[in-house]
């Protein structure tokens, strides 16, 4: 079997829904620019790209990545369009290592789109006539289908024993340490640039993840109020909830042979990935089942993992993962995640992935685990490591 090889990753900036910079950009465009970044980083041979397999979300009905292979120039490229809610983005780079580690693909495209701001399904909510979306589950009290802050963030809460103070505080280190890695240009090497235009037209530059804000403090966290006043205890703020967000993302990824042949120089490989189901309302509890199915298909402990990315769909999701591995809250979401970043759903795994590729390339070694909760009562988790450096 070959190795799959992450040889280039990119995203473009994750932006504010609704009223942020690409509210009126639809996923098409922001995926074209991201797949076409892609071969042209690598300089691999378009004729060589044996699929491209994008997640998407809300949006249904077409292929966003056959639509997009072609604008990219991928015309003889065929497209798949997958659905893991949350966890799309993580099973579509699955989907291309497992082709290639079995020898079927030499290199796949792999990653996700999602654009809120233009989702009908999310516009439709202002007219409930016209609301076609399909649940991700059959709605109980416990876990209604509809409001995730009951379904995850509340009952991860409510299980792990996690105060209100907890959440805001993880939330509030989360915009602090985002910010700082976009001071200190971390993402720049990732990132490609949008010229998107301004209210009278013309282009203007889109380089900088806006989502995170300086203005957060704990004083402001705190006087949030919670989104389910009527229910005894509630902790789930919008402050310590993840954002809604659009952003695309997407890796190349190929096999050893391709890669020797072409001097592709591996940011990572993807060594082991898992996904599991769970009852819905343990969605938010989900994530250390993935990520010890995927360390063991791995051969790995928790504590060979130097690098952690553990989506915050909410605040209380990460603190309870990392209470039920025993992590080093330092080494988990170091750069910020969903509450800072943002939450591009169909996007997001593949933009933690991008993240934590670079990352390990700079260090020049070790092992990166990410994972996340899905809607539906799902998870999924990706371990990465670089070529020769790991345990």
């Amino acid at each position: 079997m070959s190795d799959a090889l992450i040889v280039s990753a990119v995203r473009t900036p994750v932006a504010s829904a609704f009223r942020g910079t690409l509210r009126r950009t639809e996923p098409a465009d922001l995926a074209i620019p991201v797949l076409s970044a892609l071969v042209k980083q690598s300089a691999l041979p378009v004729g060589l790209v044996d699929d491209v397999v994008l997640a998407e979300s809300l949006h249904g009905g077409g292929d966003i990545a056959r639509y997009s292979a072609i604008e990219a120039g991928l015309t003889n490229v065929p497209g798949l369009a997958l659905n893991r809610h949350c966890a799309g983005g993580l099973s579509a780079v699955m989907v291309a290592a497992n082709a290639v580690c079995a020898g079927g693909d030499r290199a796949v495209i792999a990653g996700g789109v999602q654009s809120s701001s233009t989702a009908p399904v999310l516009r439709s909510r202002l007219d409930p006539e016209t609301d076609w979306l399909f649940e991700s589950h059959r709605p109980t009290p416990q876990a209604p289908a509809d409001d995730m802050s009951i379904t995850v963030g509340w009952n991860a809460a409510r299980q792990a024993g996690i105060s209100r103070e907890e959440q805001d505080a993880w939330a509030l280190r989360s915009h602090q340490r985002a910010l700082a890695a976009i001071s200190a240009g971390q993402f720049v090497d990732e990132i490609v640039p949008l010229m998107i235009p301004d209210e009278s037209g013309d282009p203007q530059v889109f380089a900088v993840d806006e989502h995170p804000r300086a203005t957060t403090s704990a004083e402001k966290l705190a006087a949030l109020p919670v989104l389910h006043p009527e229910i005894e205890g509630f902790t789930v703020t919008a402050g310590n909830a993840s954002g809604i967000n659009d952003a695309a993302a997407a890796l190349l990824v190929v096999s050893s042979e391709v890669a020797a042949e072409h001097g592709l120089a591996p940011l990572a490989r993807i060594r082991a990935g898992a996904s599991v189901g769970v009852d819905p309302e343990d969605t938010g509890m989900s994530a250390p089942l993935a990520i010890r199915k995927a360390l063991a298909r791995a051969g790995l402990q928790v504590t060979d993992v130097d690098l952690w990315e553990i989506n915050e769909a909410f605040a209380s999701v990460p603190i309870a993962a990392s209470r039920e591995l025993g992590l080093d809250e330092g080494t988990v979401n170091p750069f910020g995640s969903g509450c800072s970043i943002g939450h591009p759903v169909a996007a997001t795994g593949a933009r933690m992935l991008t993240t934590l590729s670079h990352e390990l390339f700079r260090r020049g070694g070790g092992i990166a685990v990410a994972a996340m909760c899905a809607g539906g009562g799902m998870a999924s988790a990706v371990v990465l490591d670089v070529p020769g450096t790991g345990r």
